[in-house]
């Protein structure tokens, strides 16, 4: 039997996979959420950012029981609940793609937890570094269309 390598979104399950998205001891999801961790570490010693919490859960819906059968509760799990120097909060997912699953989520947790914020961002060297998630989806758009028209 041939051991799986990678995870179903390409993220490498090998000890040198592990090893890239580990930092400070905490295995992270992705090299993309490790990185960006370390970029708010960054902001943390300049002071732009007060505190940063790993994983917060968001409960998006009770567990329940119909007809006899029960259905599991919804939780959203992000990256990061950070609190910036002026005590404003931000909900971080580092994202390389949308999943289908994390859109409908981002959806719930947006009409629940209509206080929060809830940002995606993503790293391009073409684009700079990082970047709103959507920014990056226009600006690659963008380039596209320039692309075609040379």
């Amino acid at each position: 039997m041939i051991k799986k390598e990678k995870s179903k979104f390409n993220v490498s399950q090998s000890p040198e996979g592990k090893l890239k998205r580990t930092f400070e001891g905490i295995l992270f999801s992705s090299e993309l959420e490790c990185n960006y961790y370390k970029y708010l570490l960054e902001e943390k010693a300049v002071g732009n950012v007060v505190s940063i919490k790993l994983q917060p859960k968001f409960l998006l819906q009770e567990a329940f029981i119909k007809n006899g059968k029960k259905y599991n509760k919804i939780e959203y799990v992000s990256d990061f609940l950070v609190v910036y120097s002026d005590m404003s909060q931000k909900i971080i997912d580092a994202k390389g793609q949308m999943t289908s699953d994390f859109k409908l989520k981002y959806k719930m947790f947006n009409k629940l937890y209509s206080e929060l914020i809830l940002e995606c961002w993503s790293y391009s060297k073409i684009d700079g570094g990082w970047i709103l998630y959507e920014d990056l989806i226009i600006a690659r758009r963008n380039r596209k269309k320039n692309k075609s028209k040379v």
